[in-house]
């Protein structure tokens, strides 16, 4: 069987199912597997803290146990904050991945049909009405009093109100792609959001993670890239690690050619 020839008129059976093939799944990028153990044991890895940690253990040598509690508890702190700031990023991300419609109307073969949301690919079309959640990213063109609720995308208190586009700007549109231009996004409903009142049928557009939904999902499932601070941090971190080096060498190495004591410089 054949697609149809108007893109209001939903997908064949066959074409959906090559469709499913070439897009995949409707569903947002899974995260990459997260070990909190490994994820926390990662920030000592840091020069400095390893500088840290190597003075608090010469601290207790030494038997100044205070200082050692001290340098402990704040390179622990440090850690905590830092791991705790991952583990609220994947949780949010986690959440993200549930808040989607599980079901959604779509027209197979000339009849309307309720599939799972997985099941949804670019060309098809859906139904949306008061109180559901829109499966995928889509082009309206019928629209009766359209309200959607779209706080998590863009932050706005008040549902949007979303307008039908022309039938004919249905056939140039790219199947697969996210829409975000801001002349059509009165146009287009967003997977994740939810219908407040009104009624309408729309073009699925983009599915899964080539939705802007899903592109938050993963964004925030993605180990952030170091920042400025960071790296400044990181290469400080290095530098003192490197003078200390070479005190050390430097004074053991002195104490040894003028042959005084060895342990004492050791310390020192």
């Amino acid at each position: 069987m054949k697609e149809r020839s108007s893109p209001t008129g939903g997908l064949a059976s066959d074409e959906a199912k090559r469709r499913l093939a070439q897009f995949g799944p409707n569903e947002l990028a899974a995260p990459s597997s997260w070990q909190p153990l490994w994820q926390f044991l990662s920030f000592f890895a840091n020069p400095l803290v390893l500088i840290l940690l190597a003075a608090s253990l010469v601290s207790t040598a030494l038997g100044e146990a205070t200082e050692a509690v001290i340098i402990v508890a704040i390179v622990l702190v440090s850690a905590t904050l830092d791991f705790f700031q991952v583990f609220r990023s994947n949780r949010a991300a986690e959440r993200l991945r549930h808040e989607v419609a599980p079901r959604a109307k779509v027209r197979r073969d000339g009849e309307w049909r309720e599939i799972p949301r997985r099941e949804v690919v670019p060309g098809d079309v859906i139904r949306l009405t008061a109180g559901d959640l829109v499966p995928a990213d889509a082009l309206l063109f019928e629209a009766k009093d359209l309200h959607v609720q779209q706080a998590t995308l863009t932050g706005e208190s008040l549902p949007v109100e979303k307008e039908a586009a022309p039938v004919e700007s249905l056939r140039d549109i790219k199947l697969g792609e996210v829409m975000l231009d801001q002349e059509m996004s009165r146009h287009v409903v967003f997977l994740g959001t939810s219908i407040v009142s009104g009624t309408g049928m729309a073009l699925v557009i983009a599915t899964g993670a080539r939705t802007a939904f899903g592109s938050i999902a993963t964004q925030l499932a993605r180990r952030h890239p170091e920042t400025e601070f960071e790296r400044g941090i990181r290469r400080f971190s290095l530098l003192v690690m490197r003078t200390v080096i070479f005190l050390v060498l430097f004074v053991f190495l002195s104490s040894v050619i003028l042959q005084r004591n060895t342990l004492e410089a050791f310390l020192f």
